[in-house]
C-alpha cells in the first residue's frame, strides 16, 4: 500500500502547506512545469519522488527528469507526461500511446484545471491534479492525494488551497 501526493505546476512553489502533505506521503508524483531544481531537491530530501518536465521547465530539469514517464506502483501500470489533453480530446499522439502502454493511471498536468475522470473507452483513470503554484491564471490552488493498494485505488481526495 503506498500512500502518493499528486502535484504539477508548482512553477517554483512550494510551502508549509505542501510540504505537510509531502510528509503524510509515502511517494510524491510531480506533472511537470516544475519551476525550479528547489522543488525537486526539497521534495526529494523527503520522499521518493516521481516527475516529468513540463513546458516551462528550463535545461536543468529537462536533463534531470524525462519528458514521459511510466512505471508500475503496487502491480498498477501508470503513465505520466505533462502535456496530455483529457478524455475524449488527449493531445496528440497521446491516445497512440495510452493504447499501446495500456496504463491503469494516466497522469498530465499543464492545464491548472482539475479534472479526476475514469476514461470508459480506454479502461484507465485520468488525472490532472490542476495547479499548486500561485503562477497562472487558476482561483484554487489544488492537489491530490490517494492510496494504491495493489490494484486499488482507495481514498482519492483534492486538496484545495486558496490562493
Amino acid at each position: 500500500m503506498k500512500k502518493i501526493l499528486l502535484l504539477s505546476d508548482t512553477h517554483g512553489y512550494l510551502d508549509d502547506h505542501i510540504m505537510k502533505h509531502v510528509k503524510e506521503s509515502d511517494e510524491v508524483w510531480h506533472a511537470g512545469d516544475i519551476g525550479t531544481t528547489q522543488v525537486t531537491d526539497t521534495i526529494s530530501n523527503l520522499k521518493p519522488l516521481r516527475a516529468v518536465f513540463g513546458n516551462i521547465d528550463n535545461h536543468e530539469l529537462r536533463l534531470s527528469f524525462p519528458e514521459e514517464l511510466l512505471f508500475e506502483c503496487e502491480d498498477m501500470n501508470i503513465y505520466m507526461t505533462h502535456i496530455g489533453g483529457k478524455p475524449g480530446r488527449y493531445s496528440m499522439g497521446i491516445l497512440e500511446k495510452i493504447k499501446y502502454l495500456k496504463p491503469k493511471i494516466f497522469i498530465c498536468g499543464h492545464s491548472h484545471i482539475l479534472k479526476i475522470q475514469f476514461d470508459k473507452v480506454n479502461q484507465l483513470l485520468f488525472i490532472n491534479p490542476g495547479a499548486i503554484g500561485k503562477h497562472g491564471f487558476h482561483k484554487v490552488r489544488t492537489m491530490v492525494r490517494f492510496v494504491i493498494d495493489k490494484r486499488d485505488i482507495k481514498n482519492m481526495e483534492v486538496i484545495e488551497v486558496k490562493r
